[in-house]
């Protein structure tokens, strides 16, 4: 039964794609997206923008129309989790529509969920094409209407690229928690200097991402007391949260995406040799193709192209040991694993934590540890655990779930505490929630 659920999942993925309007390739070396040799020297600090057309159209009742902003292409400062400089690339969407619920105008800063490693992954690549559909990638922009919702309401929006994310000068480093939160955090910053932004310092900022993304507002929101003091944050949604590497290295094994881990690994390797070390001799070389081949893909290739869909880690390790059991043995990846851990420093902000359950990629056990972490220091936390009964064995429909069914709660509940409206946190009942 589970093998038949798992043909149909990847049958409708190939259908999805296949479906759909095909994109120019992506290009990202001799474009936009190459770094200059000097940067700013400030985080933040914006590096260059251009104009940038929107692909993708909204249809509303019988019509049909693009997204309802302006959207600007920008380069940033940032700093990397060695503490270098770096740049980091990503969209500005200035909100077609008024805001009319006083005050001026906020803006969410957004982590798009998980978009892979390869140059034309990027969301800023995304929102141009809608979909990227070529002989090196599978990518589709399934975080536009969140985006929408939000620029729908006067709300403007900043995405970042991530560290590395559409740019041929890095592997993007994908859940290395300080390239994440910086990256984040900056994208804020830099909105504020784009010409013709009506976002101001004044304006309210909200943190907004899931999954991956949900990984990276969580980051942010703990490092910006001391990264970011200066920004007007006022809260943060971080859904499925991989807030424990470490666990969801074991949760998302023999999924539907299990070729995240390939992810992940590739994301920190380039920061910790010694991790990079002490692995060479226990990955085999088929596992060794994979991780390189992974480091070139999108979340769709991942799905259809790359092979590693329902298949387990320890089919890339010498020993036959899985990456996670494989992290525990070695002190160098055991090391590195954890010190991507989230929960370990203190948000000055609301929080919200959303997650399944039952989620079968981003362990839900994790994610609730982080909002019991973060509520014995003191944060106001919103733990939102949506109840799910059964599993969906690994095709990662329990994962995606809550981003659908309670993206609009998810959405009011931020623009609310960015409006200063009151509310009671669920820290004194943690301990009855599942």
């Amino acid at each position: 039964m589970r093998r038949t659920v798992r043909i149909a999942v990847l049958g409708a993925l190939t259908a999805l794609v296949a479906g759909l309007a095909v994109a120019a390739p992506a290009q990202a070396a001799g474009s936009f997206y190459d770094p200059p040799a000097d940067l700013p020297g400030a985080n933040g600090a914006l590096v260059k923008t251009a104009p940038m057309k929107l692909a993708v159209q909204v249809k509303t009742g019988a019509s049909t129309a693009p997204l309802p902003a302006t959207a600007t292409q920008i380069m940033y400062e940032s700093t990397d989790a060695d503490g270098n400089a770096v740049a980091v690339t990503g969209t500005y969407l200035e909100p077609s529509g008024s805001w009319r619920e006083g005050g001026p105008r906020p803006l969410v800063s957004f982590a798009a969920g998980t978009q892979g490693q390869g140059d034309g992954c990027a969301p800023s690549q995304t929102l141009q094409q809608g979909l990227v559909f070529d002989s090196e990638s599978i990518a589709i922009g399934y975080e536009i209407p969140q985006i929408y919702a939000f620029l729908a309401r006067g709300i403007a929006v900043v995405v970042t690229d991530y560290i590395g994310l559409g740019m041929s000068d890095r592997v993007h480093s994908y859940v290395v928690r300080l390239d994440s939160g910086h990256a984040v955090l900056d994208a804020a910053r830099a909105a504020k200097q784009v010409p013709g932004a009506s976002v101001t310092d004044a304006s309210p900022i909200g943190l907004y991402g899931y999954s991956q993304g949900g990984g990276a507002t969580a980051s942010a929101a703990e490092l910006a007391p001391t990264y970011a003091p200066e920004l007007s944050l006022k809260a943060a949604h971080a859904g499925a949260p991989p807030a424990d590497l470490m666990e969801v290295m074991k949760s998302a094994d023999g999924t539907a995406i299990m070729g995240v881990i390939g992810f992940a690994l590739n994301g920190l390797s380039q920061y910790e040799p010694e991790m990079q070390a002490a692995l060479a001799a226990e990955i085999t070389p088929q596992g060794q193709a994979t991780l390189a081949s992974l480091s070139t893909q999108c979340i769709g290739d991942l799905i259809l192209r790359s092979g590693t869909a329902f298949t387990r880690t320890s089919s890339w390790t010498t020993s036959g040991q899985s990456l996670h059991d494989l992290a525990q043995r070695v002190p160098a990846a055991k090391a590195a694993v954890d010190a991507q851990k989230i929960g370990r420093l203190t948000p000055a902000i609301p929080v919200q934590i959303v997650t399944g359950t039952k989620d079968d990629i981003v362990a839900h056990g994790q994610a609730r540890q982080l909002a019991v972490d973060w509520c014995r220091a003191g944060v106001d936390v919103d733990y939102d655990p949506v109840i799910q009964l059964a599993s969906s064995g690994g095709t990662a429909l329990n994962h995606l779930g809550p981003a659908i069914t309670r993206g609009a709660f998810s959405r009011a509940w931020l623009v609310d505490r960015m409006l200063g409206r009151p509310w009671i946190d669920d820290c004194a009942l943690i301990r009855l929630q599942p």
